[in-house]
């Protein structure tokens, strides 16, 4: 393959000269300048292809032929070579020759890599002139779905709750799923409005701690517990009570029966809790309440305490969380014995007792209220609650030596001096209480305190013998 040509001038006042082995070959290229060897490019060829052949000494020897190079370009001009330029057009202040650039590494042919041939894209994204990218859509809030799948499989308060939380993400973060949520938290009002109301018909616990459970069927004939009214007697069905893991007991349904019958219970009264039109106060508050409250209204039922059959106890029913969700806002106070059977009732007919016997219940009642409520804890842990319940206890002893000793009693003449008796002792054992409010030996005084009261139980038994009231022992003929 040729090289491009390029001739050099020749100095002024040179002339050709040939030595040794230059002798043999004209190496001023036909232009008569000679051409030092140790100067010639071993790379460029200055020889041209179209000139005429050198003049020698001798013929010139054929130069062999070079096989075609496949990457050789065209014929014709080419920008290195436009054209054959004379010799004499070269002027004298050329540079010197520089060799041609190197081929493309493929060959003569080859095309920058960033050339295509075909359809030309517009401007890609990011290049100042491509246009605007369309906004991706926003993407669906995933508690609007949820919300929307749980109320359509009644889940309710899921939904509800769900709905809720998507409506605020879905402000925030500029989501999709408005109508998905709103559906969700419509269906979960619903259906916890719904579900509320069912079960604040089936739960109505009673004052023993932890009775709660799903209600079970209402088993036939039964009423529930916000069905009686105060002087009904009932009994607890078979399957209308769920007894809980530590034991306690959730009473739903009940038999109304008479109180001539075999029963377990004997409703009292009801009384209305405070704080009716806020928020559920919490189970212990309203437990506390009714203790309270149905106290007085036991009193007033069972005027005469000792006529109450041994086993029934104070029974406080009030309405839990989802009862009072539903409007429940009574307490129902009873005597009850989930144990056995009783007959009769433990009502008191003020219209049946005489004036003596009528004023000595009155007397007592107050102390005997103010006894039972001993804490429950021991003295060494409670010393506070004590020295409380020892005060009281002073003040009842002598409220009930006071009515007891007034001169309007009208006392029959075989009671009076029985009377004047557990009057003392009540003056003494106000004595030991006020020792124990206040003593340095508290757990010593109640003792004496207590020892003082138990004095008076057999006083009070020749008292209610004398005066014709019940005295415990036909209390137990009642059990059946």
């Amino acid at each position: 393959m040729s090289e491009p040509q390029s001739e050099l001038p020749a100095p002024v006042g040179t002339e050709p000269a040939r030595t040794g082995a230059d002798a043999g070959a004209d190496t001023s290229g036909g232009t008569g300048v000679t051409v030092p060897a140790a100067e010639l490019d071993p790379r460029v060829d200055f020889r041209k292809e179209h000139d005429e052949p050198a003049q020698s000494a001798g013929p010139a020897e054929p130069e062999p032929a070079l096989p075609a190079d496949p990457w050789a370009a065209p014929a014709g001009p080419t920008p290195a070579n436009p054209q054959a330029v004379p010799p004499h057009a070269v002027p004298p202040s050329a540079a010197p020759p520089q060799p041609p650039h190197p081929l493309p590494a493929g060959g003569w042919a080859s095309v920058p890599p960033s050339a295509h041939s075909g359809f030309q894209p517009g401007p890609q994204p990011g290049h100042p002139y491509a246009p605007p990218l369309a906004p991706a859509p926003a993407p669906t809030n995933g508690f609007a779905v949820g919300s929307l799948v749980t109320g359509l499989v009644l889940v309710a308060p899921l939904a509800l709750l769900f709905g809720i939380v998507a409506l605020v993400q879905i402000n925030r973060r500029r989501e999709r799923g408005f109508g998905m949520a709103v559906t969700g938290v419509v269906l979960g009002t619903i259906g916890t409005v719904l579900l509320a109301l069912l079960l604040g018909a089936g739960d109505f616990s009673s004052a023993h701690p932890g009775r709660f459970g799903q209600p079970p069927k209402q088993p036939a004939g039964s009423v529930h517990w916000s069905a009686l009214k105060a002087g009904d007697c009932y009994s607890s069905p078979e399957g209308g009570s769920v007894t809980g893991d530590g034991g306690d007991e959730t009473v739903y349904w009940v038999r109304r029966v008479p109180c001539a019958d075999p029963h377990h219970g004997e409703v009292a009264g009801t009384v209305k809790l405070p704080g009716s039109s806020g928020p559920y106060p919490g189970e212990d508050e309203v437990r506390e309440s009714a203790g309270r409250l149905c106290r007085k209204v036991l009193d007033d039922y069972a005027l005469d305490q000792w006529a109450v059959p041994d086993g029934m106890d104070d029974v406080y029913l009030y309405p839990t969380a989802r009862n009072w969700a539903a409007g429940e806002r009574y307490v129902t106070c009873a005597f009850e014995d989930s144990d056995d059977q009783h007959r009769g009732s433990v009502h008191t007919d003020r219209s049946g007792l005489t004036a003596p016997q009528l004023a000595y219940l009155e007397a007592v009642r107050g102390f005997d209220d103010v006894y039972l409520g001993q804490p429950k804890k021991d003295v060494s842990v409670a010393e506070t609650e004590y020295r409380d319940w020892a005060r009281r206890m002073a003040t009842a002893s002598r409220t009930e030596a006071a009515l007891l000793g007034s001169p309007t009693a009208g006392w029959p003449v075989d009671v009076q001096p029985k009377i004047s008796k557990l009057v003392e002792a009540q003056s003494q054992a106000a004595v030991a209480w006020d020792a124990a409010a206040s003593g340095g030996d508290l757990a010593g005084d109640v003792r004496r305190a207590k020892a003082l009261v138990a004095k008076t139980v057999p006083m009070n038994v020749e008292i209610r013998r004398a005066l014709g009231l019940s005295t415990g022992e036909q209390a137990p003929d009642l059990r059946v």
